[in-house]
């Protein structure tokens, strides 16, 4: 990573990775953590990623170190604007496109870390750097 990064938002699959030490994940939030940039879930994320086999001490401890965005009626309406946009709509999309809007107010530049990149991509174009986990 030779570009400066403002912000990096992580996704359910991004959470639920760093929850489980996942190597790959760990290694790219030090780089990150070393160029200072922010670290930012919606907080729907939270409810995404939690489940009988979650480590809620973990999921605590990660929670600690990130900076969780609400998501307000505002972030609902434009999260759905999203979606039209990008021609998706539906439950599979839902919590898809309020990850994006949360991605796309934050300070830039922002990465955005899923595994989900052609949806993401679809959603938040190119203002948003989309990074493969």
């Amino acid at each position: 990573m030779n570009e400066r990064i403002e912000t990096v938002v992580l996704d359910s699959e991004g959470l639920s990775a760093w929850i489980a030490q996942d190597r790959k994940l760990l290694a790219m939030l030090q780089v990150f953590h070393d160029m200072g940039a922010d670290l930012v879930i919606g907080a729907n994320t939270i409810v995404e990623v939690s489940h009988s086999r979650t480590n809620m001490p973990r999921l605590n401890w990660a929670l600690s170190r990130v900076k969780v965005e609400p998501v307000t009626e505002q972030a609902a309406k434009a999260a759905a604007e999203l979606l039209k946009g990008a021609g998706l709509h539906g439950h599979k999309y839902a919590i898809d496109a309020t990850v994006a809007e949360v991605a796309l107010r934050q300070p830039k530049p922002v990465a955005l870390l899923t595994y989900d990149n052609d949806d993401m991509t679809k959603l938040c174009g190119n203002q948003v750097r989309i990074i493969s986990l």
